[in-house]
């Protein structure tokens, strides 16, 4: 039984075009199902749940309102941020804060101009177009971008929280699709993440591994510009605010302020299985240790198949951030993309189709399991897509032997 078992997921060949269709149709109604349904039952924007709709794009919408009231370091004070939230919803949000740096709220702020839920749906749909446009460059053609894409549940993880996700990895996404096409403007794409730097950590390290010199003084100037502007709109003070606040992520960190159940990285995986904060710190360096020596290997490596390193890139920062949300799950569609089209082009390897559909449903499953069963399977899976994409971006003279091709390749 178990023999078999290993056999299926092994080849996974029942895996079919077929088959993977009618699970994403499954998802997509269900997800969409579920979340017409939530709003339909909410009442003055505010779910069955007592919270806001939109959740975390409340805190970004408050800290531009507070900006454009002449008190922008006031985003950073949990005091002055949940009285701002509070203000503006029929019931009490609850306690939420804003780490981001200053120029995220240059990002917020025309937001913060216009009631909170026309700004929501906006939010979303702006930043949802801008993922979509991305992620279909990494598909194959005629592979059902839509349907791939909507049921992708980390879609929805992010519209519902209101969350950045979908810019975040559209900047990630586009800037490693143009980095060898269109170095600078993939410079100044990638430099734009100094919005949230912690999706990006393993960006200088392909950078500077792999020579992209003029891509990396794009980045270093876009970034500086960003943090220039917002200095120059809300004053050195900013800085201080953000910095002073800074301590509050520590503090989530290290005393579960935010349940590491619902975080997917190694250093919460850690701490729901009762490690001490050192201890899941040490994990967590050790796995983003080994995760940023294998990009630079593969930064180094020559005649790899196109994109590689920078799927790669994209898994190894999942690996090596350890404040990471489900909704930042949103740019593992860039390594699943780029491993979907290496598989349908020279064939699956055995594992590949396997890893894909865990970590395609990875947002969905992964703080469930967590909650109910208190075993955090986030890294392991994000760990395997690692693998998977690093094997199969190795140039091919270093691959030992051909991979067998699948039965039924086609699954897209």
């Amino acid at each position: 039984m178990l023999g078999r078992m290993i056999i299926a997921l092994r080849q996974a060949d029942w895996l079919d075009q077929s088959r993977a269709r009618g699970y994403r149709v499954v998802l997509v109604i269900m997800l969409f199902g579920g979340a017409a349904g939530w709003i339909l039952l909410s009442r003055h924007g505010v779910d069955r749940a007592g919270k806001p709709l939109g959740t975390d794009f409340l805190a970004f919408w408050s800290a531009a309102r507070l900006a454009l009231a002449g008190t922008p370091e006031a985003a950073w004070n949990l005091a002055r941020l949940a009285a701002t939230e509070r203000a503006a919803m029929p019931v009490d949000p609850g306690a939420s804060s804003f780490l981001y740096p200053p120029p995220f709220l240059l990002v917020c702020l025309p937001f913060g101009s216009i009631p909170y839920f026309i700004a929501l749906p906006l939010w979303l749909t702006l930043t949802g177009v801008s993922y979509f446009a991305v992620i279909r460059r990494w598909l194959p053609a005629h592979c059902g971008a839509i349907l791939t894409i909507a049921a992708f549940p980390a879609v929805m993880t992010n519209l519902g929280h209101g969350q950045n996700g979908f810019l975040t990895a559209a900047l990630l996404g586009s800037g490693l699709w143009l980095l060898d096409r269109r170095p600078l403007v993939a410079g100044l794409l990638l430099g734009a993440l100094i919005i949230k730097p912690q999706i990006a950590l393993a960006v200088p390290v392909l950078l500077v591994a792999g020579g992209h010199k003029r891509a990396s003084l794009a980045a270093v100037i876009s970034a500086a510009t960003f943090c220039a502007a917002a200095t120059f709109c809300f004053g050195g003070r900013v800085w201080s605010a953000f910095l002073n606040g800074a301590g509050l992520g520590r503090a989530i960190l290290d005393h579960g302020l935010v349940e590491p159940e619902k975080m997917v990285s190694s250093f919460a995986a850690l701490r729901v299985l009762h490690a001490a904060p050192a201890v899941a710190y040490s994990g967590q360096m050790l796995v983003a240790a080994i995760a940023a020596l294998a990009l630079i290997r593969l930064a180094r490596a020559r005649a790899a198949p196109a994109g590689g390193a920078a799927a790669l890139t994209v898994a190894v920062t999942l690996l090596m951030s350890p404040f990471l949300l489900d909704y930042d799950l949103t740019a593992t569609a860039i390594p699943l993309a780029w491993l979907f089209s290496e598989g349908m082009r020279r064939g699956f390897r055995p594992w590949e189709k396997s890893t894909l559909a865990l970590s395609y449903i990875l947002p969905l499953i992964a703080r469930p399991l967590a909650l109910a069963t208190g075993l955090p399977t986030a890294p392991l899976i994000l760990g395997m897509l690692a693998v998977a994409v690093a094997r199969a971006a190795l140039p091919e003279r270093e691959t030992a032997k051909p991979p067998a091709r699948s039965k039924a390749t086609a699954f897209g």
